[in-house]
């Protein structure tokens, strides 16, 4: 199975913390899991730390570089994510999410959330 990564889910993945469900961190480390990070998450992960709403151990850049190395899959924004954002019902406001919601939808991938909104737009949720 492949696996969309929301931001919140990512970074307690990476840093082991317990508010990662035990079902969504089996999830990931299954063997034949595949997972992606999407870029929408990137720019996420990048605001909150210009705004120091988020300390990584190292930069954005250097951070996410080491994930890559280790087998993250970077899913980046195509035209056809950004558009498909107009016919999505407003469920939900945030615009990362929305667009993660499109990704989702686009390539058919399990997106791991805590968010209870990602059901109601008929994507596949593990948590």
């Amino acid at each position: 199975m492949t696996f969309l990564v929301d931001t919140h889910a990512f970074l307690w993945f990476m840093t082991g913390d317990s508010k990662l469900s035990r079902r969504a961190r089996e999830s990931l480390e299954e063997a034949d899991a595949e997972w992606c990070v999407s870029a929408a998450t990137v720019w996420e992960i990048a605001i909150k730390s210009s705004l120091g709403r988020l300390t990584l151990p190292a930069p954005v850049a250097e951070y996410l570089a080491g994930m890559l190395q280790q087998g993250v899959r970077m899913l980046a924004i195509e035209w056809q994510h950004a558009a498909a954002v107009e016919r999505l019902p407003f469920h939900h406001r945030d615009p990362f999410d929305r667009l993660l919601v499109a990704q989702a939808q686009a390539e058919r991938l399990t997106v791991v959330t805590h968010d209870r909104v990602f059901r109601r737009y008929g994507v596949s949720v593990v948590w």
